[in-house]
C-alpha cells in the first residue's frame, strides 16, 4: 500500500506532492499549471516524474493512486485529523474581456519581441487609444513564456501610492504578514520568479510606481514589468512602447484592411446593425480616419449607429471636429478622442449627463443603489438607474454582473472626462459629499455586522474598500470635513483590522491621531495603532506609539491613562521581547514603570493599579513569590472592574508561575480560562496578540499535562484565527509539536511544508517561538530514519532561535532529541542529552516540557543501566502525577527496568487511550513475541525506520 510516507521514501519532491494531490481532484495540466503557476511543460515534466518512481502505468492510476492516499488519511482511526493537500495559492488571473479584441497584430508581436529583451516596459498613448486592451492581449499571448505566471493589477482604483503595494499582493493572492510592510512580502514573493507583472493605468501615480518598479526589479531578477500609462515613466531603465491608433488602412488595400474598419462593424453588430457593402464601409473608414483610429472613439461611434445611422454620425462628428480645428494641432489624438466624448456627451439627455458626471466620483464598481445615492442629487431612484441603463447602451459605462449583483464601472478616460464636466458644472462638492456619505453608510453597515470573518463580508468590504479609501483622500484636502476624515479613518482602521489587514489598520490609526480634534482623542486612536502594530508583529512601532499616546494623554490632563500606556509597554518589553527587533537599553522596563507610578499617584484609579501590577508581574523571574502575588492581586483586581484584558495577562503570568514552579495541570487551568474570558470579546484592535497567545498557551499547556485531545483541538483552532490563516509559518508550530508527539506524522508532513513556504514566504523572519514546530519536524524525519531532511529541519530550528546553545537550552530540545537517539537505540547519548534534571527546567518555557523530559530522563538511564537509573526512576514517578502519557512512559520504564515485559500490553493501552499513537507503537515493540511484532508493524505502518 502506497502512504504519504512511502511517497517521501519513493524521492517524490514536495512540488511533485502537490502534483499529484491535484491529479487526485482530476484537474488537467493546465489547470494545475494555473493552481501552481508553473508552465504546463513543468507539469509534464513532473507527471512523468511521477510515473517513473510511483512505477503506475498512467495518468489514471496516478489520479487514483491521490485519491486513494487522501481517503485513506480520512478514514485511519489513528489519524482522526485527516492530512489534506497544502491549499493552492491564487492563480494569476488576467480580466476577462467582455468584447473580442480586434487587430494590432504588428504591435502585439512588437511588444511581445519588446518584453523579451527589456525588464521594464512601458506602453504609452493618450487615453482610449487601447493601451490596457493591448497590454491584456499580450500578456495572454506570454503566459507560457513566463513559468511562474503573469499578473495583472489595475491601479485606477488606488488613490495613494504607499497603497500600490497592496494593490499588487492583492493580485498576488498574498495578505499582510506579520511583522513586515506588504511591499516586502510583494518583493519575498516575487523574488525568485519568472513572472509578468502588469501594471495599468499608472499616470495618476507615476512617482510611486517609479519608486516601487525600481524596487521590484532590483530585487527580483527574473521579473518584468509591462506599464501603461499616459506619459512615460522616465526612469533610465525603461523601454517605451508608443501605442497608436488602430490601423486605417489605404487607398490601395481599401477598408477591408483596416483594423479600425473591422472594430467598428464587430461593435455596430451587437447593437443590431446590419452588415456593411462597400461604398458603408468606406465612409465608415473615413469616420475612422476622422477618429484617429482611437478604439474608444470608435467604439462610442459604433454604439450610436443604430439610431443615428451613418449619416447622422458623419454630420455629428464632422460638428465636433469643426468646434476643435482651431486648437492645437500637438495631440491630435486628444482632439479626436475629446471630440467623440464632447459628441457622445451632447446627444445624452439632462439626467443621464449629470448622472455620468457625478458617478466620475466613484474609484471603483458600483451598483445602482449607490449611483442614487451619490448621483440622485435631484433624481429619483428609478431616473438614476434608468441613466445608468442607457449610458450602458451608448459604451459610456461598462456592465459588469457579479454575484452580489449588477455593478457599472467607467473607463478611466471616460471617468475623468466626467469628473471635468463636474467640475465645470460647479456640482464637484455636492458629488463628493454625497460619495462621502454613501461611504458612511457603507462603513457603518460593515460594523455593525457581527461576524466580519464571513466570506460574504469580506467580499463586501473589498468591494468598498478603494471608495472609502478615495473618499478619506478627498476629505482630508477639505477643512470643513476634517471631523468626517477623521470618522472615516477610524472606521477604515477597525474594518481593515477585522479584514485582517493590520498594517493597514496601523496607518489608518495614526491618520486619524492627525485628524483628531483633541489630545484625549489623539491618544484614543494611538493607543488602537498600538494593538494594530501588535498584531502585526511591529514591537517597537508598538513601543513608540505607547509613548506617544502617553504624552498625548498627559496634554490632556489624563494621567491614569498614560499610566496604563507606559505599563502596557513596560509589559510588552518582558512579556513579549520576541517582537522588538531593536531592544531599549538595559533597565528600560523599570524606568518605564517608575513613570507610570508617578503619574498613577495624580490620578488613582483600580485599571491602572492592576495593569501596574502585571508589569511589575512579568519584570520579576517566574520562581519569585513576589511575581505571582503581584500577579493574583491583578487578576482580582481586574475582575473587580470587569476587564478581560487585564485579567487575562494577569493570568498569563500565573501560567508561567505555575509552569516554572512544576504545577503543569494548574497552569492548564489557567491557560483554558483565558480563552473563557477572551471568547466573548469582538475581534479588534484592543485584543492586540492577547487571543492568539491564550491560544497557543492553552495548547502547549494542555500538551505539558498530557490532555492530548484538548491540546490538538486548541491547536486546529489556531489554524482558524483569521490573522494567520494566510501565515502558516505562524499558524502550525503548535499542531506539529502535538502530532509529532502523538504519531500523526502525514499531518506533519503536510504541515511542515506549509510552514516552510510560508516561512520562507516570509523572509525567515527569526521568531523564537516558532522554533518548536521546526523541531517537532525534524524529530519526526530523525524516526522516519530520513537524516538529510532531519538536518534540513535542525538548520532552520537554529536560524529561528539563533544559536545552538538556546535550542539546547530549550526544554522541547532535549525532548525532540531524545525520542529519536532512544528509538535507535543510542541510549548513552540520550543520558547525555538530557543531562540537566526535570527539577532544574525552572523557567515557564522549559517547565512545559517537565513531565515528557522527566518521562524520558528516566527511560534513558534505565535502557543505558545508569548508576543513577533508580533514583531517576523514582523521581520520574513523583514528577509526572496526573500527566497520562508521562506516567505511562514511566510505567513503560519501569516494567524493562524489572524486566516484567508482559506489562507492556496494558502500559500500550493506556497510551492508545491518551491518544499517543507513537508512544504506544514503541512500547509493544519493547514487548515480547507478538505483541513484540505487533509493535513493530504499528511502528513501520506509522511510516518509522525500525527501532533499534
Amino acid at each position: 500500500m502506497t502512504t504519504a510516507g512511502s511517497l517521501t521514501d519513493a524521492g517524490v519532491s514536495e512540488r511533485e506532492a502537490q502534483v499529484l494531490a491535484l491529479l487526485g481532484e482530476h484537474l488537467t495540466n493546465a489547470e494545475i499549471s494555473a493552481r501552481l503557476y508553473i508552465s504546463v511543460r513543468t507539469v509534464e515534466s513532473h507527471v512523468s516524474s511521477l510515473l517513473r518512481k510511483l512505477a503506475v502505468a498512467d495518468r489514471r492510476a496516478l489520479a487514483d493512486l491521490a485519491g486513494q492516499l487522501i481517503h485513506d488519511s480520512t478514514s485511519s482511526p489513528s489519524h482522526a485529523s485527516a492530512p489534506t493537500p497544502p491549499p493552492a495559492a491564487a492563480a494569476p488571473i488576467l480580466p476577462s474581456p467582455l468584447t473580442s479584441f480586434v487587430g494590432r497584430a504588428v504591435e502585439r508581436a512588437a511588444l511581445a519581441e519588446a518584453l523579451e529583451q527589456h525588464r521594464l516596459v512601458t506602453a504609452v498613448g493618450p487615453g482610449g487609444v487601447g493601451k490596457t486592451r493591448l497590454a491584456l492581449a499580450v500578456a495572454a499571448d506570454l503566459t507560457d513564456r513566463f513559468a511562474d505566471g503573469v499578473w495583472y493589477v489595475d491601479l485606477v482604483p488606488v488613490t495613494d501610492p504607499a497603497m500600490i503595494g497592496r494593490a499588487v499582493a492583492a493580485a498576488l493572492g498574498e495578505g499582510e504578514q506579520p511583522g513586515r510592510a506588504v511591499d516586502e512580502t510583494v518583493l519575498t514573493r516575487l523574488g525568485p520568479a519568472r513572472a509578468l507583472v502588469v501594471l495599468d493605468n499608472c499616470e495618476h501615480l507615476a512617482d510611486g510606481v517609479v519608486v516601487f518598479v525600481e524596487r521590484l526589479l532590483g530585487s527580483c531578477p527574473h521579473l518584468v514589468v509591462l506599464a501603461t500609462s499616459r506619459a512615460r515613466l522616465q526612469v533610465p531603465f525603461e523601454w517605451t512602447f508608443p501605442v497608436q491608433g488602430l490601423s486605417l488602412g489605404d487607398d490601395v488595400a481599401g477598408a477591408d484592411a483596416s483594423d479600425a474598419v473591422t472594430l467598428f462593424q464587430e461593435r455596430a453588430a451587437a447593437v443590431g446593425a446590419a452588415p456593411f457593402g462597400p461604398e458603408d464601409r468606406r465612409r465608415i473608414a473615413a469616420i475612422c480616419r476622422d477618429l484617429d483610429g482611437m478604439a474608444l472613439a470608435i467604439e462610442l461611434a459604433a454604439a450610436r449607429l443604430a439610431t443615428l445611422g451613418i449619416d447622422g454620425l458623419e454630420a455629428g462628428l464632422a460638428d465636433q471636429l469643426r468646434l476643435l480645428a482651431g486648437g492645437p494641432r500637438l495631440d491630435d489624438r486628444h482632439r479626436s478622442l475629446r471630440a467623440a466624448l464632447d459628441w457622445s456627451y451632447a446627444l445624452l439627455d439632462d439626467t443621464d449627463r449629470a448622472v455620468l458626471r457625478r458617478v466620475s466620483v466613484f474609484a471603483g464598481p458600483f451598483t445602482a443603489d449607490a449611483a442614487a445615492m451619490v448621483a440622485g442629487h435631484g433624481l429619483t431612484a428609478a431616473e438614476v438607474a434608468d441613466a445608468l441603463a442607457q449610458l450602458a447602451d451608448q459604451s459610456l459605462l461598462g456592465v459588469l454582473p457579479s454575484p452580489t449583483g449588477t455593478r457599472y464601472r467607467a473607463l478611466e478616460t471616460i471617468r475623468q472626462y466626467g469628473a471635468a464636466w463636474l467640475d465645470d458644472a460647479g456640482e464637484e462638492t455636492q458629488a463628493h459629499a454625497d460619495h462621502l456619505r454613501w461611504c458612511l453608510t457603507i462603513a457603518a453597515g460593515l460594523e455593525a455586522e457581527p461576524d466580519k470573518d464571513q466570506g460574504s463580508w469580506r467580499v463586501a468590504f473589498d468591494a468598498a474598500a478603494d471608495d472609502l479609501r478615495a473618499a478619506l483622500a478627498w476629505m482630508v484636502l477639505v477643512p470643513d470635513h476634517r471631523r468626517d476624515a477623521h470618522d472615516l479613518a477610524v472606521a477604515l482602521a477597525g474594518l481593515a483590522f477585522a479584514r485582517g489587514w493590520s498594517g493597514e489598520a496601523l496607518r489608518r490609526y495614526e491618520q486619524a491621531a492627525q485628524l483628531s480634534d483633541g489630545d484625549a482623542e489623539m491618544a484614543a486612536a494611538l493607543r488602537k495603532a498600538c494593538g494594530a502594530a501588535l498584531s502585526w508583529h511591529m514591537g517597537n512601532h508598538a513601543l513608540r506609539l505607547y509613548r506617544e499616546a502617553a504624552d498625548a494623554a498627559i496634554r490632556s490632563g489624563d494621567y491614569a491613562s498614560a499610566a496604563h500606556d507606559l505599563a502596557l509597554a513596560a509589559t510588552m518589553l518582558t512579556r513579549a521581547p520576541g517582537l522588538i527587533e531593536d531592544m531599549p537599553p538595559p533597565g528600560a522596563p523599570g524606568r518605564l514603570l517608575g513613570e507610570a507610578h508617578v503619574l498613577a499617584i495624580r490620578d488613582p484609579r483600580i485599571a491602572v493599579d492592576a495593569t501596574i501590577l502585571v508589569a511589575e508581574s512579568f519584570n520579576g523571574h517566574e520562581i519569585d513569590p513576589l511575581s505571582l502575588a503581584l500577579a493574583e492581586r491583578a487578576v482580582e483586581l481586574a475582575r473587580r472592574i470587569g476587564d478581560p484584558l487585564i485579567e487575562s495577562a494577569g493570568l498569563d503570568m500565573v501560567t508561567a508561575v505555575q509552569l516554572a514552579i512544576g504545577e503543569i495541570g494548574e497552569a492548564a487551568i489557567s491557560a483554558r480560562r483565558r480563552l473563557e474570558l477572551l471568547a466573548p470579546l469582538p475581534f479588534h484592535p484592543d485584543l492586540g496578540l492577547e487571543s492568539r497567545d491564550a491560544y497557543q498557551m492553552a495548547s502547549e499547556t494542555s500538551l505539558a499535562a498530557g490532555d492530548i485531545a484538548t491540546a490538538q483541538d486548541l491547536a486546529e483552532r489556531i489554524l482558524d484565527l483569521r490573522d494567520y490563516r494566510e501565515e502558516q509559518h505562524l499558524a502550525t508550530p503548535r499542531l506539529l509539536a502535538v502530532d509529532s508527539l502523538t504519531g500523526r506524522w502525514d499531518r506533519v508532513l503536510l504541515n511542515s511544508l506549509k510552514f516552510q513556504e510560508s516561512w520562507e514566504r516570509a523572509g525567515r523572519p527569526r521568531l523564537r517561538n516558532l522554533s518548536v514546530g521546526a523541531a517537532a519536524t525534524a524529530m519526526v524525519h530523525g524516526l522516519r530514519g530520513d537524516d538529510e531532511a532531519r538536518a534540513i529541519w535542525s538548520g532552520i530550528v537554529a536560524e529561528l532561535r539563533g544559536d545552538d546553545h538556546e535550542r539546547r537550552r530549550s526544554g522541547y530540545g532535549g525532548v525532540f532529541d531524545s525520542i529519536v537517539l532512544l528509538h535507535r537505540g543510542r541510549h548513552a547519548e540520550a543520558v547525555e542529552r538530557l543531562q540537566r534534571t526535570p527539577e532544574q527546567l525552572r523557567e515557564w518555557f522549559t517547565g512545559l516540557w517537565r513531565h515528557w523530559y522527566a518521562a524520558l530522563w528516566a527511560e534513558a538511564a534505565v535502557l543505558a543501566n545508569h548508576p543513577e537509573a533508580e533514583d531517576r526512576l523514582g523521581r520520574a514517578r513523583f514528577l509526572t502525577t496526573g500527566n497520562p502519557v508521562a506516567t505511562a512512559m514511566v510505567e513503560r520504564v519501569s516494567a524493562l527496568a524489572s524486566g516484567e515485559r508482559d506489562r507492556m500490553p496494558a502500559i500500550a493501552a493506556a497510551l492508545d487511550a491518551a491518544g499517543c499513537v507513537y508512544q504506544a507503537a514503541r512500547t509493544r515493540a519493547l514487548g515480547d513475541g507478538d505483541v513484540r511484532s505487533q509493535g513493530q508493524a504499528d511502528l513501520a505502518a506509522l511510516g518509522a525506520a525500525p527501532m533499534a
